[in-house]
């Protein structure tokens, strides 16, 4: 099938685990409900399995509105309390000139060129612990 314009995600974003890093991939818009599903499923999803960080793959995505940046930033906030970091890959050129003009700076994410930058990213600052040692953050 061949459409030109993004496809609605409804109801389900899946997530990967690949080590200790989430892998969500978004693709097309996001809607209310799915939105906060997935905050909720990655936040168990962390406290359930002491994952580290969290990659959000948004080079499926065209446009990021308002709405998309504020669910971005809570994860990332939520996240951050969960002691895993939050990284923000395949951002196109219009996608990050829009957020700036919306005045969007998405604090506590980290953004990477590819997926495969994302987890090199990752993998650099995520600290290291020891199994049964208590996770701290780094600086």
């Amino acid at each position: 099938m061949n459409d030109a314009h993004p496809r609605p995600v409804t109801g389900y974003v899946p997530v990967l685990r690949l080590g200790d890093v989430l892998l969500v991939t978004l693709q097309g818009d996001l809607h209310d409900s799915t939105a906060q599903q997935l905050q909720q499923d990655l936040s168990e999803t962390i406290s359930r399995t002491g994952v580290r960080g969290v990659l959000i793959d948004i080079s499926g995505v065209e446009i990021v509105d308002s709405f998309l940046g504020r669910v971005l930033a809570e994860i990332a906030a939520q996240s951050k309390l969960l002691a895993a970091r939050t990284v923000v890959a395949g951002m196109r050129p219009a996608v990050a000139i829009t957020l700036v003009e919306l005045g969007l700076t998405l604090p506590g994410l980290s953004t990477a060129l590819s997926t495969e930058a994302g987890m090199e990213l990752l993998g650099q600052q995520a600290p290291v612990t020891r199994p049964g040692s208590p996770r701290q953050e780094s600086p």
